[in-house]
């Protein structure tokens, strides 16, 4: 048996990224099985809206980041992507690609049919019901950062289902 020391990290993000994803995941499968899709989806934002604001504090203290606000589209993508990577299994993480198409534009989008979320529901047969949780996540964040931003698309459902794919672009006002 191998102890910690002799696992490495990327083997231990995807344990505990995975674990994490896991637990999300079942959660909202029994609030859906308890109570209906609705209310799992609104828990399920809820908990998001809730849990943001302690998650991006533990995220600048793990990477020492001591100020109250980000001041510049490059810290805050910086810390972004740094978060992602830290969250996210690799299995996962690789599967969504951000990018920086220009000044204050970030672009995500998922590869076909590889969004987590997306493949969970499908399997629960409700992708067509389910309200997004994963862009509402990141926007959470940048809620709880106080960064002012807007989404294109505005998102309700799940992209995937509705028009096949998943991509869009946070704008942000820095310097603006």
């Amino acid at each position: 048996m191998r102890t910690l020391d002799e696992i490495g990290k990327e083997e231990i993000r995807d344990y505990l990224g995975k674990g994490w994803l896991t637990h999300d995941g079942m959660w909202f499968y029994t609030v859906y099985r308890e109570f209906g899709v609705d209310v799992a989806n609104r828990l399920n934002k809820e908990a998001i809206k809730s849990n943001a604001y302690i998650e991006v504090e533990r995220a600048k203290k793990v990477f020492g980041i001591e100020s109250k606000k980000f001041d510049s589209f490059e810290e805050l993508t910086e810390f972004l992507q740094r978060v992602l990577e830290l969250t996210l299994p690799y299995s996962i993480f690789s599967k969504g690609h951000f990018s920086i198409p220009s000044k204050n534009i970030v672009h995500w989008e998922w590869e076909n049919k590889e969004c987590f979320a997306y493949k969970g529901m499908e399997r629960l047969g409700i992708v067509d019901q389910y309200k997004c949780g994963v862009i509402y996540r990141i926007e959470c964040w940048f809620n709880a950062l106080g960064i002012k931003y807007t989404l294109n698309p505005k998102i309700e459902n799940c992209l995937m289902a509705e028009k096949g794919s998943c991509s869009g672009d946070f704008v942000f006002y820095f310097n603006v």
